[in-house]
Parts: structure tokens; C-alpha cells; sequence
């Protein structure tokens, strides 16, 4: 009798063994991210719950510090696209009004972010309620705050304009300002964010999908002049600060500003409200700049379709100018490290 007792409670040891065994065995690991050192409003399902804040360095050598992670980073973004276009000042009746869409498209260095923070005062203060400003900005210092300059957040802005504005009065300003690439294309760089680069091409197309009919597209960049004959067209005007084979100047971590930025946005909107002779203006600050330092000239472009000199020449008139807007950097180059060498 013991040895049947012995062998039936060594029976129920072994089925209880292996029953721990698979469970233990099937259950998935779980895997828990740092204790937050903060917490960000982030997007959520319901769009309304904190989430923690990464204590950084797991991201990527560059990925700030006590910021969202990647991963939070995208999830946000149509919220923030949301917010972004929610914000946006009320249009103006019974006149043009001009909708100025900013892309600083390389987070690696701050002149991009520069001329993307100097836009909102800039046309806010200068040209009035009939100016309303959304940007798009990669950027370190403004992953919460900013929309990224993506592919598909330039899609959404201008699908959200597109609905905002009046699109036979209304006139559409799209700054785009970042590293081009000889073969034309634009850095789209939020590292280590997977987003896509927006060749000359492709932002015709984008542009094409909507019922834009003023449009003016100023494209800052080094051989940033391919992006003229995909984008010319009829009530189009198309600035570019280099023609298609040459660079353009003043981007690096010792700037504040591009040499194209603070020529015509800076210095010459300043002094004229006519955007095609600020960039006569510009042109000629910048060839002066080049001959001092010795550079091949950069000779920007420009294309001007033949109804939007006077659609330009309408919304002026129906404007107050406001006193020049100085220049402040958003992030000093005094204020960043060095690049190594």
C-alpha cells in the first residue's frame, strides 16, 4: 500500500512540475522602459494621457535627453498636426489672404530651425492678420512643440490649408528650408526617425494634389534650382537659393542663419513687402557676401508665372505694413558645441 502511495504522490509531483515548466516556458517576457525623470503630454489612444518621458541614451548618440522616444515621437504626430492647424490664426474676408507653410527639414543642425522660428513673428508682426504661419520643424529642442517636417506631415498641412483657405483668392507660401543634394533632393533628417527625402518631383506632385491656385515656393537650399522646372507653372512663383549645379552658403553649427534666410527673409522682407523684389534685393546682398569670402557665386533663381505678380500686388494692397522684425536665433550658435573637425 505505501509503495503505491509513494509512486501515485511522485505522479501528481511530476504533472505539477511539468504544468509549471510550460507556463513558465510559454509566458512572454516583459520588457519595462526606464522610470521616467518627467512626463510630456504625448498622444495617447484617447489622445489625452501623459506618457513617460525615456530617460535618454537609448535612442541614438543624438536623440536628446529626457525626450519622448522615437516611437512616441510618430504616434504623436497627428495630434500635433491637429493642434497645429487648430492654432492657426482666422482667416481675413473679403481680401487675399497669404498661408505661409515652413519645412526645416535637417534636425542635425539649428540655422534650419532659425529660419523656421523667425518666419512666425516675421509675417505675423510685419504683414499682419492676413499672414497665417504653420511650421514644420526637425528639430532636438522641439519634438513636443512642432510638428516634424515629414513627408506625410506636408501632406496633412496642406490638406488642412487647403480646407482653411480660399483657394481662388488665397495664396499659398511654402518656405522649405534644409541640405540639398545634387541629384535635388531634400534632407528630411530626424535621426534616428525613418523619414522619407522629398526630391523636386515629388513636392511638384504633392503640390499638384491640391486645389492651390497661388502659389509661391521658395526652396532654400544647395541646388536648390532643379526645383524650378518641375514646380513652374501659371500663377506660380518659384524662388531657389542656388541655381541647379551650384551651392548655397551659410548652414553649419557656427551659423545663426543661411546666407538665402537672412538675405531675403531677414534683411529684404524687412524693407519691402514684394516678395520678388526682396529677392532682387537679396540676390545682390548675397553675390556681395560671395565675393568677399571667395566662393563660386550661388546665383539663385527665380520663376514667376504670369497671373502671381498681381495676386502678390492685390494682397499687399490690402495690407498694413508693420515695423521690421529683428532677427533672433531660436538656438545661438554660441550656444551649441562646436562641430568636431
Amino acid at each position: 500500500m505505501r509503495s503505491v502511495l509513494t509512486i501515485l504522490i511522485a505522479f501528481a509531483a511530476g504533472v505539477l512540475l511539468m504544468v509549471w515548466w510550460t507556463d513558465h516556458r510559454s509566458a512572454p517576457s516583459i520588457v519595462t522602459r526606464p522610470a521616467p525623470a518627467t512626463t510630456v503630454p504625448m498622444a495617447s489612444v484617447s489622445d489625452a494621457a501623459d506618457v513617460p518621458v525615456a530617460d535618454g541614451g537609448a535612442n541614438g548618440d543624438d536623440w536628446p535627453d529626457l525626450s519622448p522616444t522615437p516611437e512616441q515621437v510618430l504616434y504623436a504626430q497627428p495630434r500635433m498636426m491637429r493642434d497645429a492647424l487648430a492654432e492657426l490664426t482666422p482667416r481675413i474676408a473679403g481680401k487675399p489672404n497669404l498661408y505661409v507653410l515652413v519645412f526645416a527639414g535637417d534636425g542635425g543642425e539649428d540655422v534650419f530651425r532659425n529660419e523656421a522660428e523667425y518666419a512666425v513673428p516675421l509675417f505675423a508682426k510685419r504683414f499682419g492678420a492676413t499672414a497665417h504661419t504653420l511650421v514644420l520643424e526637425n528639430n532636438p529642442a522641439t519634438l513636443t512643440t512642432r510638428p516634424l517636417a515629414s513627408w506625410s506631415n506636408l501632406e496633412a498641412s496642406l490638406a488642412g490649408l487647403e480646407k482653411a483657405m480660399q483657394p481662388d483668392q488665397d495664396i499659398l507660401l511654402l518656405y522649405i528650408t534644409s541640405h540639398g543634394g545634387e541629384d535635388h533632393t531634400l534632407l528630411v533628417d530626424m535621426d534616428p526617425l525613418p523619414l522619407d527625402q522629398l526630391g523636386a518631383d515629388d513636392l511638384a506632385g504633392i503640390l499638384a494634389a491640391h486645389r492651390f491656385k497661388w502659389k509661391v515656393v521658395v526652396v532654400n537650399a544647395c541646388y536648390s534650382g532643379g526645383f524650378v522646372p518641375p514646380l513652374h507653372g501659371p500663377d506660380t512663383l518659384v524662388l531657389t537659393a542656388a541655381r541647379a549645379d551650384r551651392s548655397s552658403f551659410g548652414c553649419g553649427s557656427d551659423s545663426d542663419i543661411t546666407y538665402f534666410g537672412k538675405a531675403w527673409l531677414v534683411d529684404a522682407l524687412n524693407r519691402t513687402p514684394d516678395f520678388i523684389d526682396a529677392f532682387k534685393q537679396a540676390s545682390g546682398e548675397i553675390s556681395q557676401w560671395e565675393m568677399q569670402d571667395k566662393l563660386t557665386p550661388s546665383e539663385p533663381q527665380i520663376d514667376i508665372g504670369k497671373g502671381i505678380a498681381a495676386q502678390l500686388a492685390l494682397w499687399r494692397h490690402g495690407i498694413t505694413i508693420g515695423p521690421a522684425v529683428p532677427f533672433t536665433p531660436a538656438t545661438p550658435a554660441t550656444a551649441r558645441p562646436k562641430a568636431s573637425p
